[in-house]
């Protein structure tokens, strides 16, 4: 499956590029009055291949969860069990996400793709459970290859599944405590980035812990054997060494939105370092991702900058669940509406500034 994923992914299609940046111009407004609007609109277009870019709607959140052997190291100052309490209250409705996805209506799928507990069966719950939690990353593997390609291809199988019942655009989200120290030891690897430089305080640590987690993050590389700026070859390398469950199914989630050509909205800290993983996969799957928001988790910062993707929203949201990709959904439907809706200077019969 995640063979087959690669060899579907195309990059973003000249032709599209350029008509819709011409289609911009012409269109009544002064040129680049929209910003960065109207850059997601032409990025969606040359992912989907067609000028004006199909509507990005409905929208499909999956928070896929995990657990992380490296909570053992005190990195997080959350309980373990936390994971698997806040699985019930997304399937109760009850959390952020949950209000955040019924204001833009999209819908919301969780998966267990490797929490520490057996979970109840329940109606929006997806069961592919890999392991029951990852090994702790700063003592060797947090997985091993076969289950990190076991994680990705749950990612993929989820989005294709999203995308024939009628997704139009795929949100990541994710849940697992400790996984933002995993993210920075992701963010390290495929940036080449000091550890200390990209590994933040998570869900709120103080200075002592923040120390620790950094250390636990710098032996977590070198007992791995891991260089910065890993590239292709060793990718799948890197994300079974110090990656976690969700990661890996973020990445296979991104990796198989952009084989189908449907665009995919990416969350925080813990998106930005799977989709370095994708990216270090096939390099051509940015060209059909958004960044939803800009963590402020540091590393957040790092991995869109490597990844060239330009944040719409700055909020200072450091939670996660997919809340920043579900509060930009809205933005990224207004951008592509105006390719559709905005009358041309001819069209309209207004005349154009002189150039």
């Amino acid at each position: 499956m995640l063979a087959e994923t690669l060899a579907a992914i195309r990059p973003a299609d000249p032709q599209a590029l350029a008509d819709a940046r011409a289609h911009q111009d012409r269109l009544t407004k002064p040129r680049g009055a929209l910003g960065a609007l109207e850059e997601v609109a032409v990025r969606l277009a040359g992912a989907a291949g067609v000028c004006p870019p199909p509507m990005p709607e409905p929208a499909a959140l999956a928070i896929f969860a995990a657990d992380h052997g490296v909570h053992a190291r005190g990195v997080s100052p959350w309980p373990q069990e936390v994971t698997t309490q806040m699985v019930a209250n997304f399937l109760a409705g009850g959390a952020v996400a949950n209000a955040f996805a019924a204001q833009v209506g999209a819908s919301v799928t969780v998966v267990d793709v490797g929490v520490a507990a057996d979970l109840p069966d329940a109606p929006g719950l997806i069961s592919r459970k890999v392991a029951y939690g990852t090994a702790d990353l700063s003592r060797g593997p947090a997985m091993s290859v076969d289950q990190a390609v076991r994680a990705l291809e749950t990612g993929i199988a989820v989005a294709q599944d999203l995308i024939d019942a009628g997704a139009r655009c795929l949100i990541t989200g994710d849940m697992g405590i400790a996984n933002t120290t995993a993210s920075a030891a992701l963010i390290s690897v495929f940036t080449g980035a000091d550890p200390a430089d990209v590994t933040g305080r998570g869900t709120g640590i103080d200075d002592a812990t923040h120390a620790h987690k950094v250390g636990v993050v710098r032996e977590a590389l070198r007992v791995n054997g891991l260089p910065g700026g890993t590239g292709p070859s060793d990718a799948l390398r890197a994300l079974a060494a110090v990656g976690g469950f969700e990661h890996a199914a973020i990445a296979g989630f991104v990796l198989c939105g952009a084989a189908n050509r449907v665009p995919v909205i990416l969350d925080g800290v813990i998106a930005g370092a799977a989709a370095l993983a994708a990216a270090a996969l096939d390099p051509h799957v940015t060209g059909h991702c958004v960044a939803g928001h800009r963590s402020a988790e540091p590393g957040h910062a790092a991995a869109l900058d490597h990844l060239g993707l330009r944040p719409l929203v700055d909020l200072e949201l450091r939670l996660g669940e997919g809340t920043g990709g579900l509060l930009a959904h809205p933005l990224v439907c207004a951008a592509v509406r105006v390719m559709h809706d905005v009358a041309t200077f001819d069209s309209a019969g207004v005349t154009e500034k002189p150039v």
